[in-house]
């Protein structure tokens, strides 16, 4: 579904991305976890055609939709919710009525239907990520690439919003790479976890995530496995350059 190849990115002299190269299924939630400043959100937007990068290759099977860090910045204040999640299907230039259709049901999908007429200002920051969420599914993309998302919410929505991307990715069938600094985060999420080294940045580890689905907050981070697979990658993140990853 996505193949990047000996991706390289510059900025003049200096090197954010030194070569990476990874692969993503179709149906898979793949997380990418580094440590701060390695280059995550730069590789994400590489990926999505936001930059281009200095070197190597992208292929993506299929269309793709981003959401962002910020969602205050990503959303219209001056548009409603409905607005917003029907602003990119403009571009699709589909019949009114599939496209309100369209609308409720992204809204409805992450437990917003009710919020159609009001503003984004007017919602939680957990409300404005799920409006983001729906926008982007709205657009059915086949892969979806999430940038942080829910680094800005405490931790009570976070682990709500957690579970409803598992929620999206089950119900919609779509492949998601989610770029995330939260170990724990990554652990429970991801089918596999790409483990990038530090700037300029390549792959260090691509990990399996055994963990079997259905996935819970509390019963899933009890079990030894899970606590196994976040020391590990912690280390990764931590360890010297070159040096063996503690088993």
């Amino acid at each position: 579904m996505l193949h990047v190849e000996h991706l390289k990115k510059s900025y003049g002299e200096t090197e954010a991305i030194g070569d990476v190269s990874f692969d993503v299924q179709a149906g898979e939630l793949v997380c990418v976890v580094g440590p701060s400043g390695c280059g995550k959100t730069t590789l994400l937007k590489c990926i999505s055609g936001l930059l281009e990068p200095t070197a190597g290759t992208v292929r993506v099977d299929g269309n793709l939709a981003l959401v962002f860090q910020e969602y205050s910045r990503s959303l219209f204040p001056w548009m409603t919710v409905r607005q917003n999640v029907a602003f990119p299907l403009r571009r699709k230039h589909m019949d009114k009525r599939e496209a309100r259709a369209l609308v409720e049901q992204s809204l409805a999908s992450v437990g917003l239907e009710h919020t159609l007429n009001r503003y984004p200002w007017q919602l939680s920051g957990g409300m404005q990520q799920r409006v983001a969420i729906a926008r982007a599914l709205a657009f059915k993309p086949q892969i979806l690439l999430m940038d942080e998302p829910f680094a800005s919410v405490d931790a009570q929505t976070r682990a709500d919003l957690e579970d409803l991307v598992l929620d999206v990715r089950r119900d919609y069938e779509v492949t998601i790479v989610f770029v995330t600094h939260d170990i724990d985060e990554s652990v429970y999420l991801s089918d596999r976890i790409v483990v990038l080294g530090p700037s300029p940045t390549s792959v260090q580890e691509v990990l399996d995530v055994p963990l079997g689905q259905p996935r819970d907050q509390v019963q899933t981070k009890e079990r030894p496995e899970f606590t196994q697979l976040r020391a590990h990658v912690w280390r990764s993140i931590k360890r010297p350059d070159n040096d063996p990853v503690a088993a």
